[in-house]
């Protein structure tokens, strides 16, 4: 049993690393796109609406003009703008965001279209990724392989520079935005043993869960998520290579991410 698992991993780092290969060198020959789903850090970026939570700040400390250098310092919740959620964010005793292995920050990214589902003219604004749906989508695509990178594509960022529709509050304070379901969650972590979730809305659990069972999910079995994701709409449902730097706070719980995905020609 444990020769059939070594073998097994053996062949898929030298797919890995046979893959990695061709995209370094398609890329070399402009022969790769790169598609940037990071959105730039502003005093307008949406965060977690919590009661502790502030927006993004910027200020400059020396300038050109001045001083001959251009310098300044910025201030920011962890969880704001397109960021990462470590397993420490939900879940005792897991890696926070500097303890993630660099080689886990790579995988082929999958792509799910519920933007039509979900969208305000006649979606549920308050729709979860059913197992049906996956299965649906494998009948297309073919099984999600393991260690992928399932990204949700739900249309919400078409919201993003309107931090009130975006979060989507109703008269009581409640969110309204789509998300991933507990079941979803269960069958992607266990079943196809995806190794993320990202997602283009403020959190993988929709907006009006109170128990965020997604993120207990996949916290507790040492996996990351991805959050305010953009551009999820230039991505082909599978082919893309998904690259993942976030910040590295010693003892984070999550932080600023700059996500990119290569796609060959």
């Amino acid at each position: 049993m444990c020769y059939i698992f070594l073998l097994n991993f053996c062949l898929f780092l030298m797919a890995s690393t046979l893959h990695a290969q061709g995209l370094l060198d398609a890329l070399s020959t402009g022969k790769t796109r790169v598609i940037d789903l990071t959105y730039p850090l502003n005093s307008k970026n949406a965060f977690w609406p919590g009661e502790s939570y502030n927006s993004f700040k910027h200020e400059v400390l020396a300038s050109l003009e001045k001083d001959g250098v251009y310098s300044g310092r910025y201030s920011t919740p962890e969880h704001l703008g397109t960021h990462m959620d470590a397993p420490a964010h939900f879940e005792p005793n897991q890696p926070t965001v500097d303890k993630i292995p660099l080689e886990d920050l790579v995988g082929l990214a999958v792509v799910i279209d519920v933007s039509l589902k979900a969208s305000a003219s006649g979606g549920d604004p308050d729709y979860r990724l059913k197992v049906e749906d996956i299965t649906e989508w494998e009948k297309r695509h073919g099984t999600i392989p393991q260690r992928a990178i399932v990204l949700l594509y739900t249309g919400w960022g078409r919201r993003w520079a309107d931090y009130g529709r975006y979060k989507n509050a109703d008269e009581n304070g409640a969110l309204h935005f789509p998300g991933f379901s507990r079941e979803s969650a269960l069958f992607l972590s266990d079943t196809r043993q995806v190794k993320a979730l990202g997602i283009d809305t403020l959190s993988v659990d929709y907006g009006l869960s109170g128990d965020f069972p997604v993120h207990h999910i996949f916290n507790s079995r040492g996996r990351w998520l991805l959050e305010n994701l953009a551009n999820l709409d230039k991505l082909p449902p599978t082919g893309a290579t998904l690259i993942v730097a976030p910040i590295k706070i010693e003892g984070g719980s999550g932080g600023q991410a700059r996500v990119w995905a290569l796609i060959r020609e």
